[in-house]
């Protein structure tokens, strides 16, 4: 047998339908109850936790207790990124689960990744910070610069980073744009500040991100041309 990682395993676990449905459900971030994932992958709630116990085991799921609550969600980012890549190349390929539905374009135009902004929304902010010299790449990683850290303090009306052990910025790649987006802590901090200023709201029970008009426009303003 050849030592190294163990590819198969990880990709065996993500493999199953029912697996796969519960992953892309936690991929908005939430924790959810094993009942909840249960319905989401369509199965059974014994058959659900037999399914979790193995992504946990697997490293792809964290669990959590809140009073007689058990909660799952995605064990990091780095979770996340690779479920996103994967949609993405499932995508390319032409392997989609359903035809598109009303929901698709809205998904599409924005969602939640996890923690971060995603869908055309998603990759038009990370695009104008490459081009404005706020990002740049640099040994395949993604550096903020000096200016895209001026920037960031004026908006984020904070200073970028904090204590996580996470990457300041990750890029994303997209699963319906097939380019990438802003994931990290600074993926997550332009998301969470343009909810704060009122910009845009999380759809109830989806990963859709919903722009008002003026939070629309702002956003453009900053972004686009």
């Amino acid at each position: 047998m050849k030592d190294g990682p163990d590819i198969a395993r990880i990709a065996a676990l993500i493999g199953d339908p029912a697996r796969a449905n519960m992953l892309t459900a936690l991929m908005g971030g939430r924790a959810l109850t094993a009942s909840e994932l249960a319905q989401e992958a369509g199965i059974t709630a014994q058959t659900a936790s037999s399914h979790l116990a193995r992504l946990a085991e697997g490293g792809l799921i964290g669990q959590r207790r809140q009073g007689r609550h058990r909660y799952h969600q995605l064990a990091s980012a780095e979770v996340a990124a690779l479920l996103e890549a994967l949609m993405g190349f499932a995508a390319g390929a032409g392997h989609l689960r359903r035809r598109p539905g009303p929901r698709d374009p809205a998904m599409r135009r924005a969602r939640v990744c996890y923690d971060h902004l995603a869908g055309e929304m998603g990759t038009i902010m990370f695009e104008s910070m490459l081009a404005r010299g706020h990002l740049v790449r640099a040994d395949e990683t993604i550096v903020l610069t000096d200016a895209g850290r001026d920037f960031a303090r004026a908006f984020l009306q904070a200073e970028p980073g904090g204590k996580s052990r996470a990457p300041l910025c990750r890029e994303c790649l997209d699963w319906s744009e097939r380019r990438s987006h802003l994931a990290g802590q600074m993926g997550r901090a332009m998301l969470g500040r343009m909810t704060d200023l009122g910009w845009a709201r999380r759809q109830s029970d989806s990963r859709v991100i919903r722009f008002s008009p003026e939070g629309e426009r702002q956003f453009h303003a900053m972004f686009s041309g």
